[in-house]
Order: structure tokens, then C-alpha cells, then sequence
């Protein structure tokens, strides 16, 4: 899990320049589940019920990496 914070923690203090696979190994990580059905977007759903669509263009664009890292906090936060 240590290396799923690193980089969790990087994501947060560069929301710049990630690609979708980063954001995969995340959810995977953390229990988030999430599907693109032939789509320009991967749905992101977590347990809590909360769902976030992102585009999977690269560079994903920072307000996308904002909202994903918020998200995986407020699970951190309910555990």
C-alpha cells in the first residue's frame, strides 16, 4: 500500500500530467470500481455510491485528478 500512497501523494501535490492507467491502479487500490464501454470516458464508481466521470484523453486535465483525489479521501475518511 505504500507505493499506492506515494503515489496518491504525488497526484496530490502534481495534479499535472497523469495518464488514465495511473488513475486505474488507484481506484483498484482502493476499492473504487470503474468501466469504459467503448467511450471517451472511464465512469469511476466508489462504494459510498459516488460516481466520477473522467476523460481518458492524455493529459488528463487537473480538475479531474483534483475531484479523484478528493474522492479517495473522503473513503479514507469514512473508514
Amino acid at each position: 500500500m505504500a507505493k499506492a500512497q506515494k503515489l496518491l501523494e504525488r497526484m496530490r501535490n502534481n495534479p499535472r500530467n497523469w495518464r488514465i492507467d495511473d488513475i486505474k491502479a488507484l481506484a483498484d487500490r482502493h476499492g473504487i470500481e470503474y468501466r469504459q464501454h467503448g467511450t471517451s470516458h472511464v465512469t469511476f464508481r466508489a462504494p459510498s455510491g459516488a460516481v466520477l466521470p473522467i476523460p481518458a484523453a492524455r493529459p488528463i486535465a487537473p480538475v479531474y485528478v483534483r475531484q479523484f483525489v478528493a474522492l479517495i479521501d473522503s473513503l479514507e475518511e469514512a473508514e
